[in-house]
């Protein structure tokens, strides 16, 4: 087991290494992609020549040593995927892009959520199960991976685990992506109009919750102004797109809690900077 733990302190060196040196995401993909083939491939060969001696040691390799790289290469290949298939123009195309693949990702976890709140709390009670090769009949062959699962170097659930951490590191990458894609976005409005410009960064929610109070009090052209008018203005002010607001309005209607979050915040933020301007 040290041999194994010491290839995968040599397989995190390296990861650091790529991370730091290649700034292109699809060359670092391939190249990561390389590393962790490699690292999973001497894995495989210290469970070929060193028989993992008791449940335990093989518990321990499937859920702890062998999902580092396997993530790892779960992820790379997903950031190579989305490189290739992203829009290559337009930066709305590649925003709506990336909230489709974290719509998936949510469906992913959504899915496989009573594995994910098992690993999640530290539960082991399992483990024996999830984690040793007694039950590779019931392997599900990932088509990702399928080259490096087999009845010997796999188990029931350490694909699942490594995708789990997979997808929690996708996440990090798509929200990275989308935040400088907003940043573009917001620049390029900028320049080709003028400095003092308003772009609406809050969620669209907000917006369209905004909408229909402004709406619902009558304070825009004395009560006459319908909601297309309203939305049609503020969409030409805050250099926006609105859709199906009436189905975001079902949704406000139907949330627990406060239907009207954006607004609450408002309020109480407008409160504490009187509050905490009258005690300076």
């Amino acid at each position: 087991m040290k041999d194994a733990e010491e290839i995968n302190k040599k397989f995190r060196a390296q990861i650091k290494l790529l991370a730091d040196k290649e700034k292109n995401s699809l060359k670092k993909a391939n190249l990561g992609i390389s590393i962790c083939k490699k690292t999973l491939s001497k894995l495989r060969k210290q469970i070929e020549n060193n028989e993992l001696k008791s449940i335990t040691t093989e518990v321990y390799f499937f859920k702890n040593i062998k999902p580092v790289p396997m993530s790892y290469l779960i992820y790379f290949l997903e950031i190579k995927t989305y490189e290739q298939q992203k829009p290559k123009a337009g930066i709305q195309y590649q925003i709506n892009f990336l909230e489709k693949k974290l719509k998936k990702i949510n469906k992913f976890f959504y899915r496989n959520s009573d594995f994910v709140s098992y690993m999640e709390l530290g539960h082991t009670y399992l483990d024996h199960q999830f984690f040793s090769r007694k039950n590779t009949s019931e392997l599900s062959i990932n088509p990702l991976t399928h080259h490096l699962q087999t009845s010997e170097f796999s188990t029931t659930h350490d694909v699942l685990w490594s995708k789990i951490k997979a997808m929690n590191k996708l996440i990090d990458f798509i929200k990275n992506a989308r935040e400088n894609l907003h940043f573009q976005d917001y620049n390029k409005i900028r320049t080709s109009k003028n400095k003092n410009t308003l772009v609406w960064t809050a969620p669209k929610s907000a917006l369209i919750e905004l909408i229909y109070a402004l709406y619902s009090v009558k304070s825009l052209n004395y009560g006459k102004a319908d909601l297309r008018t309203i939305q049609n203005n503020f969409e030409e002010v805050f250099n926006i797109k609105l859709n199906q607001i009436y189905k975001t309005y079902a949704e406000m209607k139907a949330r627990r809690g406060s239907q009207t979050k954006f607004i609450d915040e408002l309020s109480v933020y407008l409160k504490h900077k009187m509050r905490r301007e009258d005690l300076n």
